[in-house]
């Protein structure tokens, strides 16, 4: 359900008014036009939020009538023309570009400083970043800078009709409510987003744009932390449920974690991912790197099944965007098969191998066939 809409997100040295008053901008502010994007890339590759990010951008300027842009911050040799370009494909107008030694690798002093430098010369109406360890990070320093509001983990972005405000809607209470947040007399509105949450836009081959290049003026002495070395994590791409085609997820339903092996032999006969409910986290039934919902991964799957999941907004916020949903629970009313695509009644102790056994079987007459 949606609530009604949020006191505005004003820094917390001054409270803010109710939404409905104080709607107007104050003049100052009325130059700040066009909404931008931060592009997030390390060693070589754009993180693909910044991409889905570009989607929302596009859409939320093309209500206000305005531009989008994004905003490159790197080394002297880094690519960052490159990602500009790839942007433009995906909807933006304008790349503010800034290379600097100081930018190689991303530290919080020079980025922060580098893009709020950028906002207040340029003047952006909407900032967007992805909810990653890095943007929340930039993100929040930025934010605290700039003296004007943030909201974090949104799941949706809009334009409110009436102020023209940033529409921006996360979940709250513990994720039983989703909450509309506006930032009515500060600019930037700022909002992150967390991965797949937001659909990847196509690509328009051979769109172009207009490059800005601007400088950071700092020098290295003038920055505390110092990027000494990188160590690859080794396990990092173990589970990988945000980007995963197929998951097959399971809930308190299952009755204990010996069950949990069900959901994993479907997913393995799936070539899928196993995705959980926080609880099952929380008992230790599966890693935390599994867990799908509000306080877990945002998931966009081609398939999703979920097996023994009552699907609470906790869970759902986190999965609904899924291009199939298959549910099994035992409960004919459980609050899953008001938005699953398919619904099965049954147990899920006993639908989980019959399911397993029916796809294994299929793939081997395919494969005979194949051969």
């Amino acid at each position: 359900m949606n609530a009604p809409t949020a006191p505005s997100a004003a820094p917390a040295r001054r409270p803010a008014g109710r939404a409905g008053r104080n709607t107007e901008l104050p003049e100052h502010l009325k130059a700040y036009k066009g909404v931008w994007v931060f592009i997030e890339h390390d060693r070589g590759h754009v993180h693909s939020v910044s991409w889905e990010l570009l989607g929302e951008a596009r859409k939320l300027a093309d209500i206000l009538g305005s531009q989008v842009g994004v905003v490159v911050l790197g080394g002297n040799d880094e690519p960052l023309e490159a990602y500009a370009a790839e942007a433009f494909t995906f909807g933006a107008d304008k790349a503010y570009i800034v290379h600097d030694p100081v930018l190689k690798g991303y530290r919080n002093e020079p980025f922060t400083k580098g893009l709020t430098d950028l906002v207040n010369k340029y003047q952006p109406e909407i900032l967007l970043l992805g909810a990653t360890s890095m943007g929340r990070d930039l993100a929040g320093s930025v934010a605290t800078t700039l003296l004007t509001g943030l909201t974090a983990d949104c799941t949706e972005l809009n334009i409110d009709p009436a102020s023209k405000a940033l529409a921006a809607t996360r979940p709250t209470f513990g994720g039983s409510l989703l909450c509309t947040i506006m930032t009515l007399a500060y600019r930037p509105q700022m909002a992150t987003v967390r991965p797949r949450v937001m659909a990847m836009p196509r690509a328009e081959t051979g769109r172009t744009g207009e490059i800005v290049q601007d400088t950071l003026g700092m020098v290295e002495t003038q920055i505390v932390t110092k990027l000494l070395d990188f160590i690859a994590d080794a396990h990092s791409n173990r589970i990988n449920l945000p980007y995963a085609d197929v998951i097959v997820s399971g809930g308190k339903g299952l009755k204990n974690p010996e069950n949990f092996k069900l959901v994993f032999e479907l997913a393995r006969v799936l070539g899928g991912e196993v995705g959980a409910t926080r609880p099952c986290v929380q008992a230790g039934w599966v890693e935390a790197d599994r867990q799908v919902g509000q306080t877990g991964k945002t998931v966009r799957p081609k398939l999703y099944i979920a097996a023994g999941i009552s699907g609470a907004i906790q869970h759902r916020v986190g999965m609904e965007s899924s291009d199939v949903i298959v549910a099994i629970n035992t409960d004919p009313n459980a609050p899953i098969f008001d938005f699953a695509h398919y619904g099965i009644v049954g147990n899920a102790l006993q639908v989980l191998p019959a399911l397993t056994s029916a796809f294994a079987e299929h793939l081997a007459k395919a494969r005979r066939q194949v051969a």
